[in-house]
């Protein structure tokens, strides 16, 4: 607000308005000096009007309220574009965000110079400070478009390479499992016969069980009781089952003679029980006591010893099948194990059977991808993947620190406004060029004092300062716009090596895609035929083996790389856009850059209106000096060209134009003093012989008189010393 503002008009430069009079002035009271002020007389009513030209002691309580309000809605603002987006924990962005809300609110209270430069960082922001923003968002998008689908593309390149690598080991380990496939089966089929013989085997072994036990089996006879020695160990077989049968015979009539006995005394026992008369019962139960006739059994005895039922050939076949039935189960008690690359094929389901050991599975030989060199094609992969995710890695935490670094250009911006302040109070002569209302006003006033002007301004004098008013870019600021326009050629060229970069990799991936697809055909047959005759129990166990190798295949194998042929990804037309628009931004910026530090100027005014009375005076009193000090040089320069000889160019030209005149109207004249382009309205000097051309201001200027046909003796330069400061124009 400019009742905030330091310092004030003189009381007749802010006279009170009405609403009937905001757009001109009352009669007796000055016109407002800036468009601004004639604006906002216009637009706002009476008692605005009054509260924001007021002088700074007026309505203090109203302006320290509306200033904190102010303040704490440009904090909280601030806070969410700049604080809130930090990756900080909440209770540090709570520190700053107050923080930032206590300094704005204070400044805005108190201080003029805060409030102007706060304002003065809109334009900033669309100034060179705020380029550097929109720069920033330039080197996103160029990441975000052209180099991330390069770095796509060259991660495709790293997917297709290891798939081929891949493909190529698969192709030689089908080919290889191909070859041998005959051959696993055959030992797979030998492994099930030998299953299957085993099998019969074991069956033949369960029947013998019965027999060899009931050989060698010690029941049927007590050898404690007899008290006789066992059978001697060197007696055959045919001995050994003959005693067997001898002792087993006698056992068992020993048994039935024991059981007589028994069957006596029971009887004797009943039969005493029966009978209760004494001497009777010993009488009546005498007979029960004839145990002696058990002994007639033992007469049986002699069949036992004599006419034992054993063959006499029995000992030598049971020997013999023994042997037998021994051998054929140590032949075939091993388990065949086949094993195809590091996994055990067993008959029996992966089981280990009994007696089989299963030896420990062979390592896969990692075979040499390239003649030379000793690295696999898989860890040929891993690490060209882990150098692409290294360098990805990298690039991301130096893409994170640059956006946590671009946060803080508010400051940037903040400090340069604030320098701009600064520099506007102190300085006189900075960024002081500039054809303001109140200028107009001075050449209009003295203009009605008859007194020397300014306006129209000469062609010398206009690359020295700014119309604010005029839309067209000036030539004091088109010179600083194309050094900010060659600024935007570096990121100009960037963008365009990563969009060609990116097209050439797509180009050549396309290219691979299109022109590299491969198809593999690899076809085997395999017959082999074995035929056993016979009966026998060798032709059946032959059968069951070496049959076995009756293998008949037919393999047909087609495999193509088409799922190994890099899958490119190029920018579509929208990429681009979303990737030129931010560097389109940063041109318009410097187009627009001459706008907005016009804008400086008025807000800076806003604020100190004194300041910009003193500095519009001071610009008005030097350019009054220096158009002085011009015609003074010009006069110097033009008696000096007069005593020079022209140069041979000039020469064939004055004279091929005093030669034939209707040239001259091909030849275009300019001023003799400003040299500016001739118009209809120039002077030329009277004498026929002379011909200088003179415009009518620098005609007036110089007293109507030909510098060339009577040069004057120059006099003293008034304010030649101020010629050579020159106003700079303000970045």
């Amino acid at each position: 607000m400019a009742g905030m503002k330091r310092g004030a008009a003189k009381p007749s430069a802010a006279p009170r308005q009405t609403p009937s009079a905001a757009p001109e002035a009352h009669k007796g009271q000055k016109p407002p000096n800036t468009t601004l002020k004639r604006v906002l007389l216009w637009v706002l009513p009476a008692w605005c009007n009054r509260f924001v030209w007021s002088q700074p002691q007026q309505y203090r309580g109203t302006k320290l309220l509306l200033g904190t309000g102010v303040g704490i809605i440009f904090g909280v603002g601030l806070c969410q574009l700049l604080i809130v987006p930090l990756d900080f924990t909440d209770g540090l962005k709570m520190q700053l965000c107050f923080g930032l809300m206590g300094i704005t609110t204070l400044g805005w209270a108190t201080s003029p110079h805060f409030r102007c430069a706060n304002l003065l960082m809109a334009p900033k922001f669309l100034g060179k400070e705020g380029r550097v923003y929109v720069l920033s968002l330039v080197l996103a998008a160029i990441y975000k478009g052209p180099v991330a689908n390069t770095w796509h593309n060259l991660e495709e390149v790293t997917r297709s390479l290891s798939c081929v690598a891949e493909l190529q080991v698969n192709h030689s380990r089908q080919l290889w499992e191909m070859s041998t496939a005959p051959m696993h089966r055959v030992l797979e089929s030998m492994a099930r016969s030998g299953t299957t013989l085993n099998a019969e085997t074991q069956n033949i072994s369960r029947a013998f069980v019965g027999l060899n036990a009931e050989v060698a089996s010690d029941a049927g006879f007590d050898l404690r009781e007899r008290r006789e020695p066992p059978p001697p160990a060197n007696l055959s077989t045919q001995q050994v089952f003959e005693k067997k049968t001898r002792l087993r015979c006698t056992y068992v009539l020993d048994l039935g003679v024991q059981r007589c006995r028994d069957w006596f005394d029971k009887k004797h026992e009943e039969c005493m029980a029966a009978v209760y008369v004494p001497i009777v019962n010993h009488i009546l139960c005498l007979p029960m006591k004839f145990k002696f006739l058990c002994v007639i059994v033992k007469i049986a005895d002699l069949w036992c010893q004599n006419k034992i039922p054993v063959e006499g050939n029995f000992g030598q076949m049971y020997d013999m099948v023994n042997d037998t039935v021994g051998n054929i189960s140590q032949e075939f008690s091993a388990s065949v194990v086949i094993q195809v690359g590091a996994r055990p094929l067993r008959p029996d389901g992966g089981r280990i059977l009994p007696g089989a050991t299963c030896p420990p599975p062979p390592q896969e030989e990692q075979r040499e991808m390239l003649q030379g060199v000793n690295v696999s094609a898989q860890e040929l992969v891993e690490e060209v993947n882990a150098q692409l995710r290294q360098h990805g890695s990298h690039f991301v935490q130096a893409v994170s620190l640059f956006r946590f670094l671009l946060s803080f250009t508010f400051l940037l911006v903040f400090i340069s406004a604030f320098n701009y302040t600064k520099k506007y109070c102190q300085d006189i002569c900075y960024d002081n060029m500039y054809i303001t209302t109140y200028f107009r006003q001075i050449d209009a006033r003295r203009k009605k004092q008859h007194k020397r002007t300014l306006l129209p301004l000469r062609q010398a004098e206009l690359p020295t300062v700014i119309f604010p008013c005029r839309l067209a870019i000036q030539p004091l600021e088109l010179q600083n716009m194309v050094v900010e326009l060659l600024e935007c050629i570096p990121p100009l060229l960037l963008l365009i090596l990563a969009c060609g970069l990116d097209h050439t990799l797509f180009t050549m991936l396309s290219i691979i895609q299109q022109h590299s697809y491969v198809q593999y055909s690899f076809h085997s047959s395999h017959h082999l035929a074995v035929h056993v005759t016979g009966t026998s129990l060798m032709a059946q166990l032959l059968r069951n083996t070496i049959g076995a190798l009756n293998t008949s295949s037919d393999t047909h194998l087609e495999t193509s790389n088409l799922g190994c042929l890099p899958q490119p990804r190029g920018m579509e037309r929208q990429d681009y856009v979303r990737t030129c628009v931010p560097l389109a931004a940063l041109a318009l910026l410097c187009l627009a850059q001459v706008y907005m530090y016009r804008l400086r100027r008025v807000i800076a005014a806003f604020f100190f209106p004194k300041r910009e009375k003193s500095r519009v005076l001071f610009l008005y009193n030097k350019m009054l000096h220096q158009q002085e000090g011009f015609v003074h040089r010009q006069q110097k320069r033009v008696a000096r060209r007069a005593r020079e000889h022209p140069g041979l160019g000039m020469s064939l030209v004055l004279w091929c134009s005093q030669r034939w005149p209707f040239l001259r109207r091909w030849v275009r004249g300019r001023c003799t003093v400003c040299e500016a382009p001739e118009t209809h309205r120039d002077r030329l000097c009277p004498a026929p012989a002379c011909g200088a051309r003179y415009c009518r201001l620098c005609w007036r200027q110089v007293g109507r008189s030909c510098l060339l046909c009577a040069p004057r003796k120059p006099g003293p330069a008034a304010g030649s010393s101020d010629e050579d400061e020159d106003v700079g124009y303000a970045d």
